[in-house]
């Protein structure tokens, strides 16, 4: 890995999917974010690379026919060491579920979770650095953790990837910004009992559109669902949507697009 090529360590650098279908899942994604697609690492089975104007976002696997996982999107954060960072998050209360493995000449990679149970991966960079590009439509923009409490899962971030935490002072609004090199990265949300009962705690992928009620449109006539309709938030407009295998991911069109 070169300099070139290096992420700062719990920078966000990729997000994949793993499905059943992955043919009818890269034709709902193609025709929502004009995403085309290359092949990539086949360790894990078949797996796709997403591309944008001729540059990688993100990545869509197919999972085996006798692995019924929950269907969602993977936020993977960097590091420069997976074994390393692997057993800090073993020693801090998280859990280490695959891995780390290589991925052929890409990268190294573990799938964990934190001590709340959220999904993350981590990711050493060698021949892929991860997402090439961000901020257009199609691309992914923020991740935000949802989560019981931010306080302790808070301190679990920081000890392992050494965030700089940046909290939300308010009676009822339980939000941590994440900092890397003084710029904001993630954030962590806290919403107790609000959390799905079928989810539990989980990290949320939010991809920018050009137009969030026109894509929640489209979403909903290519077979995915509308959770939570167009709305305006405090970065943009966005809304909570699902692809047809039950993918929950968030669309935003960015305030600062305007």
């Amino acid at each position: 890995m070169t300099e070139a090529t290096r992420r700062t360590p719990g920078t966000p650098c990729w997000v994949s999917l793993m499905v059943h279908g992955l043919d009818t899942t890269q034709e709902f994604y193609g025709a929502l974010f004009d995403w085309e697609f290359q092949p990539g690492p086949q360790q894990l089975g078949p797996y796709s690379r997403a591309l944008l104007d001729g540059k990688e976002v993100a990545g869509i696997g197919q999972l085996p026919p006798d692995r019924h996982l929950p269907i969602a999107w993977t936020t993977y954060l960097a590091t420069d060491d997976a074994d390393e960072t692997a057993e800090l998050i073993r020693g801090c209360g998280g859990t280490v579920a695959v891995g780390p493995l290589d991925a052929d000449e890409a990268g190294r990679l573990a799938i964990c979770s934190d001590p709340a149970g959220a999904v993350f991966g981590i990711w050493q960079a060698a021949g892929h650095v991860g997402t090439n590009l961000a901020g257009p439509p199609g691309t992914p923009v923020w991740n935000e953790l949802l989560t019981y409490e931010t306080s302790t899962v808070g301190k679990f971030y920081q000890t392992v990837f050494g965030y700089g935490i940046e909290p939300v002072v308010s009676a009822d609004f339980d939000y941590l910004t994440l900092h890397l090199e003084g710029r904001p990265v993630a954030s962590l949300h806290g919403v107790g009992t609000a959390l799905p009962r079928d989810r539990g705690a989980h990290w949320m992928t939010y991809f920018e559109v050009a137009d969030t009620d026109g894509a929640a449109r489209l979403i909903t006539e290519l077979g995915g669902q509308v959770l939570r309709p167009p709305r305006e938030g405090t970065a943009g407009r966005l809304a909570l949507v699902a692809d047809p295998e039950g993918a929950v991911f968030t669309i935003v069109h960015s305030s600062r697009q305007d």
